[in-house]
């Protein structure tokens, strides 16, 4: 598991720091097109895996518009509009806020948090990111006739149904289970096994039609807002790829699918943050250019990607990804 170069931090004319870790891009046949350390590094995989969840209550029977499934898939900001999909997915199931068991925490967004503690709010889970997939889990529970007390519990029925799903779509069986940071169970897979389950997701509107992977994949290419929020880079690069299915996770992981099945997923050894959406710019940039994509949807991409190092507030150096040999700025 020797992590390889994702990216660099270069600040006037040096290399300030570097960013290694694991990555891959697959091609639509899931053959390795670029790879960069060990693909098959067992990660935890943090909130790239909603999209796996969410197929995995939608089989259950869950009962969502469009707009609550791409909620239930995202890592959500804490704007007006989230938190309304989120008590709307709720109440639909019969439930309240308070049966929400994700942990309380301020909105992603500082707007958010400000206003929401202006107005008196206080650490909450319908504010916390992940309400969501929370409110969708509870409501799957309702729909399936399972207890809802206990829906975070690993061996819970729900639970159950997603540790099958997460093996199925990413072809690697689970073989670790702790707690995320919203208190979910938090399942392991491979780098190379998310990227195949995001491809196959995002696949799936052609080749699998009406299938709970497609709505997924439609819920969140169409609903770009929902799924990050205002000033996301999650959401810009769904805006900017049509059909594109993405979603960031915490510790430097980021996973994307596109609509003919080619995929990438990545995990930044440090943990940190800041390289993700250069890295995520670069790799998309090998599989649109493969597949044929003009120069301007290209370049959206890498627009997305563009990661300033400031100097005095002005750009004085860049972030620049790397995939295999080939240097993408």
């Amino acid at each position: 598991m020797t992590p390889g170069r994702l990216a660099e931090v270069v600040r006037g004319d040096l290399v300030e720091s570097r960013h290694e870790g694991h990555l891959v891009v697959l091609d639509a046949d899931g053959s390795v097109l670029r790879s960069v350390g060990d693909p098959h590094a067992t990660i935890w995989p943090r909130s790239s895996l909603k999209p796996v969840q969410a197929v995995a209550m939608l089989r259950a029977g869950l009962e969502i518009d469009a707009a609550g499934l791409a909620l239930a898939c995202a890592s959500h900001s804490g704007q007006d509009e989230h938190l309304a999909v989120a008590r709307r997915t709720l109440a639909a199931a019969g439930l309240i806020e308070e049966a929400l068991q994700n942990t309380p925490d301020l909105p992603l967004d500082p707007g958010a948090a400000l206003a929401w503690q202006t107005a008196g709010g206080v650490a909450s889970s319908i504010t916390q990111n992940c309400s969501g997939k929370h409110a969708a889990m509870l409501a799957t529970c309702v729909a399936a006739g399972w207890e809802t007390a206990t829906y975070r519990d690993p061996e819970h029925p729900l639970q159950l149904g997603v540790r099958s799903t997460v093996a199925e779509l990413t072809g690697v069986p689970v073989e670790h289970v702790t707690v995320d940071g919203c208190g979910a169970p938090l399942l392991s897979t491979s780098v190379t096994g998310l990227a195949r389950a995001l491809g196959r997701i995002a696949a799936a509107p052609v080749r699998e039609p009406g299938s709970p992977q497609a709505r997924v994949a439609l819920a969140m290419s169409g609903h770009p807002d929902l799924v990050g929020g205002r000033d996301r880079d999650v959401t810009a690069f769904l805006r900017a790829v049509p059909g594109l299915v993405a979603k960031d996770g915490a510790e430097g992981v980021y996973a994307a699918g596109l609509p003919d099945g080619s995929s990438v997923a990545f995990k930044v050894a440090d943990g940190s943050g800041r390289p993700r959406p250069a890295i995520l710019a670069a790799a998309l940039d090998v599989l649109l250019e493969a597949g044929g994509a003009d120069d301007r949807q290209r370049a959206a991409v890498r627009a997305v990607g563009a990661t300033p190092v400031l100097g005095h507030g002005r750009p004085v150096g860049e972030v620049v990804a790397t995939v295999g040999e080939v240097r993408v700025a």
